[in-house]
This record gives structure tokens, sequence and C-alpha cells, in this order.
């Protein structure tokens, strides 16, 4: 049977009310740290995505621009996967469309100990593909599920709570990365051949979760503005009239594309601004960038409890376009430590831009959260551009790319009440 919970409001957890608890007496903890786990894969993922593009610079010896298309194959998953996994969880449940999407992850994960042995660029970059399009089907379910684990109110704070583990797996990527794909490789080597090696253990850890999944009861909930569509057979304004919704896939696009862009050309801005710094030590330092991202996750959750969150995304956003500002313009520790805080107060972006533009959808909901996971494919679009604005013009002028996205992202926030107040009337 079809469970369904609210879903529309955004403040804090209601005194004396379980995060996760339905308004049918059900507690879904255990579901939730399910899906915690799948977030965690993600971004784990991620984590090494960024020491690969650094490792083929060198041992392909391609441009940073070429090395952009190591994020083009990988959100290219995402952008054409969302849709799909949309319909498969439509048709199959969440659960369905988690099998799916962990079945995925573990073939692309596995092709890895093939393409080390060969080491053609085309090659990694088809099982980035396949990888990443198992990612977007985990990404496109559980995304909005989290919403509906429990009371509306507190919507916002548990897809936060959830998208810390994906910062903690970020950690664990990026310092696996430094100590596995780029430490062997710091004299522009032609080859690292433990290069599948963090790839083996992505495969194993996406079999272990099948195993956990095939077994375990995943409610198919609905929010109760679906519930009540199906009950009375009532049509709500289309997507593409919502420009709550609309702003809010360009904001996740332009996110999208200044969170790639910075998690991918930090190590070249480090090593560039930092003298006698080795591309492994720049690793350990994105290590602590993505602590700081997690970190902001968690600070996060408890700032939505407080505030509102279009508020907070509005802060947020300035915040980075500052810090931005500060990498074009310093430089050096300055520079690095600008870009590091940025990671800090990315944290709440993602999250935060999906709960403000699902809101209020109701049967479009599902389709709304393919649509934003597609809008992933900004980090594929926009990153080779970045690159190609670093090998003209220098790696501080590439930053430029980042603060034109936060300064939109701040614009959306501000007026996001507007917004949805009027898609609301019609």
């Amino acid at each position: 049977m079809i469970s369904h919970v609210e879903t529309s409001g955004f403040r804090g957890q209601s005194k004396g009310i379980s995060l996760f608890r339905t308004d049918d007496g059900k507690n879904h903890i255990f579901v939730f740290s399910l899906m915690c786990s799948l977030f965690f894969l993600c971004g784990l993922c991620s984590g090494l995505l960024d020491n690969l593009n650094k490792y083929f610079q060198n041992s392909l010896h391609i441009s940073k621009f070429e090395s952009g298309f190591v994020q083009n194959a990988f959100y290219g998953g995402y952008f054409l996967m969302a849709l799909p996994a949309g319909m498969i969880g439509r048709r199959f449940g969440y659960k369905g469309g988690i099998i799916v999407g962990l079945s995925l992850a573990m073939a692309g994960a596995f092709w890895f100990v093939h393409v080390t042995a060969v080491e053609t660029y085309g090659g990694f970059l088809l099982g980035l593909f396949v990888l990443a399009s198992g990612l977007a089907c985990l990404e496109t379910i559980a995304n909005p599920y989290t919403t509906v684990l429990g009371p509306p109110e507190s919507g916002a704070t548990r897809i936060n709570l959830a998208q810390s583990c994906t910062g903690l797996g970020a950690i664990l990527g990026m310092f696996i990365g430094a100590h596995t794909i780029l430490a062997a490789n710091m004299q522009f080597n032609a080859s690292n051949p433990r290069l599948y090696i963090p790839y083996l253990g992505i495969a194993i850890a996406a079999a272990v979760l099948l195993s956990l999944f095939i077994p375990a009861k995943v409610p198919d909930l609905l929010s109760i503005e679906e519930f009540k569509a199906e009950a009375e057979g009532k049509a709500i304004k289309p997507l593409y009239k919502r420009s709550h919704f609309t702003l809010g896939v360009a904001s996740q696009f332009l996110y999208n594309a200044a969170q790639i862009g910075i998690f991918s050309f930090f190590i070249n801005y480090a090593v560039a601004n930092l003298s006698n710094l080795s591309d492994s030590s720049a690793g350990n330092l994105q290590a602590v960038a993505f602590a700081l991202f997690a970190g902001g996750r968690v600070v996060g959750s408890a700032v939505l409890g407080l505030t509102k969150p279009h508020k907070s995304l509005a802060i947020y956003a300035v915040i980075n376009a500052v810090m931005m500002l500060v990498a074009l313009a310093c430089g050096g520790w300055v520079g690095v430590a600008g870009v590091m805080v940025s990671f800090f107060f990315m944290s709440i972006m993602f999250p935060t831009i999906f709960a403000l533009s699902i809101r209020g959808l109701g049967e479009h909901t599902k389709v709304g959260s393919s649509i934003l996971i597609m809008s992933i494919v900004g980090g594929a679009i926009v990153t080779p551009v970045m690159g190609r604005i670093v090998d003209m013009g220098g790696m501080r002028v590439g930053f430029i790319i980042p603060l034109i996205c936060f300064s939109f992202i701040a614009a959306y926030a501000v007026n996001w009440v507007k917004l949805e107040a009027a898609d609301a009337k019609a």
C-alpha cells in the first residue's frame, strides 16, 4: 500500500515529533540510513573523479581542456540517465530503481579493472559514463525520497543530513585518490597500474549494498500533494509554468557548474599558487576542503532548522561569490584559503535548491526530481569551458565562471518567495 506524508514545509522539526516518523506512526530511520549509504557511495565516486582529472593530465599529457571531459563523461551519464531513472522509479518503485542503479554502478566500477591494463582515455570515459548512469538512478530516487521520510517541516533538514554523507564519501575518495591514483604519478609517469584498486572497492561496496536492499522493505511514499491529486483526480500546474521550479533548475545547473569546476581545478589552483607544492600534497589540501564541505552539511542542517532555507541559500551564495573574487584577485595562500572556504558554503546548496525547487509540485514531483538531477550536466558542460579559460588566461581567471554561477543562485534565492507565491496562486 502506498503511504503519504506532507512534504511542503521547510522549517525545523516539530516539538515531540520524530525526524523520521510519518503521519501514519511509522518510523523510517532504517530506510533513511540505507539512503545515507547511497549518498556516501556517490560522494566517494565524485571524490575520486577530481584526482582522475589531474592524473590524466599527467599520464596522458593532455590539456586541462581535454581533461575536463572526465567530468563531461561522468555528469553526461547523470544527464542521460536521470529521466529513464525517474521512469524506472515510477514503474518499479523506489526499491526497483535503487537496484538498477547499484547494478549499473557495479558494472561501471568493474570495467576499470580491465581498462587500467589497456589505459585508453576513451575506455576510462566509458567506464565513468556507466558508473555515473548508475549513480544517476540512485540520486534521482534518493534525493526526493529523503524529503518524505518524516514530517514536512523537517524535509530540508533530512535531505541535508543525508547529503552530509556525500561529503564524507568525497573526503574518503579524495584521500584514497591522493594516495593511490596520484601518489605513483607525481613525476608525470606514463601509467599507474594500481588505478583500478579504488574502483574495485566501489564495485564490491555496490554489491554489498545490493545484498542489503534486495531483502529490505522500502515503502513507496507519496507527498500529501501527490496523494490528494491521485485521490481527487486533479491536474496540477505544469512544470514549465512554475518559475520557482524552472529557475531552480537553472540554479542547480549553475551550482553544479561551479561546484565541479572548483572541485576539478582545486589541485591545479593550489599547485599554481603555492610554490613547491606537489600534486599529492594538493590532494591532501583538497581532502581538508572536503572536510569543510562535510562539516558544512552538518552545520547547515542545524541552520536550516532555525531559519528559512531561501534566506540561508542567499547568504551562502553571496559569501561564495566573495570567495571567488578573492581567488581571482589574490592568489597565494589567501586565494587557496578563499577557495577552501567556499567548500563549506557550497555544502547546503544542492539539497537546498533541490528542496526549494520541488516544493508544491505534487504529481510532477518525480519528473521534477529527474529534471533537477539532469541539471547536474552543468558540471559536464561548463568544466571544459573553465578549463579552456584557464589554458588561455591562467589559473585565477578561470574562477570567473563560479563567480557568475554563485551570483545567479543568490538572485534566485532572494526572489524565491515571490516566485513560489506566484506559482501557488495559479
